[in-house]
């Protein structure tokens, strides 16, 4: 496998992360350069461990990885969009400020692991294809950094102009997604 080869599928994997990272970007009011390098990092690396604990299963263990990943992506991006359509409605003149003081490590990784499970199923036929692993998992977390990264500076513009909303979108996108995901897994929406 091509190193373009690789990176398409880069891309591909990172798109999930990158509409979260712009989830996460709405809820900044002024863009943090930490918090940002911190999300995108979280990403990256998930990213990049998935593929790599899916290429050391190999064979034997995907037909139980591929029945269940779209339910655990579904039920982990489900509740953390419900969350946060919950606390928008909250009252939003403390709830709003320590959100953007401080990073929720534990919803982070949760997010980290629900858009990164179809990697999971990816390392599994790298091992099948005989890939260089440490190449492409490199490729692969260096790409959805960027990706993520970006993605948090896309939301902070718009979540500037919409703040009132941008947690009910924000959720609302990561509920959106784990509905997808469901959906292309049992072959009722092919995207």
């Amino acid at each position: 496998m091509q190193i373009f080869e690789v990176s398409l599928i880069g891309i591909g994997l990172a798109m999930d992360a990158f509409a979260v990272s712009i989830c996460k970007g709405l809820q900044m009011r002024k863009i943090n350069y930490r918090f940002t390098t911190i999300i995108a990092g979280f990403f990256g690396v998930f990213q990049a461990i998935m593929p790599f604990i899916g290429w050391m299963l190999g064979k034997q263990f995907q037909r139980y990885i591929v029945s269940i990943d779209h339910w655990i992506a579904f039920v982990l991006l489900g509740m953390i969009g419900f969350n946060m359509i919950r606390e928008s409605r909250e009252e939003e003149k403390d709830t709003y400020n320590q959100q953007l003081e401080k990073l929720d490590y534990k919803e982070l990784v949760l997010l980290a692991i629900a858009t990164s499970i179809d990697a999971l199923a990816i390392g599994v036929t790298f091992a099948f294809l005989k890939v260089n692993i440490i190449s492409s998992i490199t490729i692969i977390g260096v790409i959805t950094f960027i990706i993520a990264f970006s993605g948090v500076f896309i939301g902070n513009i718009f979540g500037m102009k919409y703040k009132a909303k941008a947690e009910i979108f924000g959720g609302a996108v990561l509920i959106l997604i784990g509905i997808k995901i469901l959906l292309e897994h049992l072959n009722i929406l092919a995207i």
